[in-house]
């Protein structure tokens, strides 16, 4: 270890730096680089599981207050508006907060807001319920969309010649969080009612801000001039943003959704219903690291796996139902099945898409360092939040 850091909790990594520590070419990792991947998969695992808990019950607990599907929707929805414009906030001023103080703040604000949604079964039926369902949700998001900017940046950062390969392994654990969300949530709302897992799941994210204040080092940097402003004017960047809003649109038609529809057509407890989930969460996160690999050894073929990603993922779409004129009985196997695809389909995308969009902003000028990072890293999340 060399002097460039004094430790992984105070270290000062400036933009114009590229210490020994960090130079990937050994194919050796520095222990800055192991501690980023700890804080990150720690940070992904936790925040999917808080994401994906609500999948298995709270449709239908909302339901019982008297809450209809349309604003189930709408809590869910809620979420990604608020992540949106947070996402390009931060994205903006990720230099001027600091990388590691905002993913830390986003964490704390996260973890407290999961907590208090447990305890909305308290509020009176109707209006009430649904309006602290929306505060509750909104602050939640902007813990959630300061936390993953502010991850994607750090990791771009520390693996600037491996990023699809670092993020394909990393949905490893955001497809756990998401394999173990609704089964747990499920088990724990059977279990021990409304509130435990809420309180659990919040309990867990907290006990990840003194792992990350610890490990995590510091990424300091000058701010640059560049804007969104500027970004919106690529045609490439454009295109590639439409590309993630249609994925991530995909994902966000299955939450409020899937779980009223198996429960109602193939007539699964609810403690089962969050086993459906998993061939989605499972596929997805076994093929992200395989084709984060592939696409930064072939960058080339970046393009083709987003188009196979999006033709993949709407044949799915067409069979999830099915489709009205395929003439096929819907069937438990047969939907699991789909989902299992459609998981491998959404990871061709997702796990090319921001090192494309990186690349593209450094062709077009851009300045290599955190500021970029924090542009993209704010219009990638925002972009997903849309969707």
């Amino acid at each position: 270890m060399d002097g460039a850091e004094t430790g992984p909790e105070t270290g000062d990594l400036e933009d114009s730096q590229r210490p020994d520590e960090f130079k990937e070419e050994s194919g050796k990792l520095s222990r800055a680089q192991i501690f980023t991947l700890i804080s990150s998969a720690s940070i992904n695992f936790s925040s999917m599981i808080v994401c994906s808990i609500l999948s298995p019950f709270f449709p239908q607990e909302a339901a019982k207050k008297g809450v209809n599907s349309t604003i189930i929707g709408l809590i869910f929805g809620c979420f990604a508006l608020f992540n949106f414009i947070s996402s390009l906030v931060f994205g903006k001023y990720l230099v001027q907060i600091g990388a590691k103080f905002m993913l830390l703040a986003g964490i704390l604000t996260s973890g407290v807001a999961t907590i208090l949604f447990g305890i909305l079964d308290k509020a009176a039926d109707g209006t009430p319920f649904v309006v602290l369902c929306f505060v509750v949700r909104a602050v939640d998001a902007v813990g959630f969309g300061a936390a993953t900017t502010a991850s994607f940046s750090i990791l771009a950062k520390a693996f600037p010649n491996h990023i699809a390969t670092v993020l394909g392994t990393l949905e490893i654990f955001t497809g756990l969080g998401l394999v173990l969300g609704p089964p747990i949530g499920g088990f724990l709302y059977q279990t021990f009612g409304y509130e435990v897992p809420f309180i659990a799941v919040g309990s867990v994210l907290l006990l990840m801000l003194p792992l990350n204040m610890y490990i995590l080092p510091r990424y300091d940097a000058v701010p640059s001039r560049d804007s969104f402003w500027r970004l919106f004017t690529i045609p490439k960047i454009l295109f590639m943003c439409l590309i993630i809003i249609s994925m991530s649109s995909s994902m966000g038609f299955l939450d409020p959704t899937v779980s009223l529809f198996v429960t109602e057509k193939f007539h699964l407890p609810v403690g089962q219903v969050g086993l459906v989930f998993l061939g989605l969460a499972l596929s997805y996160a076994l093929s992200s690291p395989l084709l984060g690999l592939i696409s930064d050894k072939k960058p080339a073929l970046r393009k083709w796996f987003a188009f196979i990603g999006c033709f993949g993922t709407a044949s799915c779409f067409f069979l999830l139902g099915p489709a009205p004129f395929l003439h096929i009985k819907s069937v438990l196997w047969l939907f699991i099945l789909t989902l299992v695809i459609l998981g491998i389909f959404l990871g061709l995308s997702a796990t090319t898409l921001f090192p494309e969009m990186l690349s593209c902003a450094y062709e077009n000028g851009f300045q290599e360092g955190l500021s970029t990072l924090g542009l993209i890293s704010g219009l990638f999340t925002s972009s997903w939040s849309i969707g």
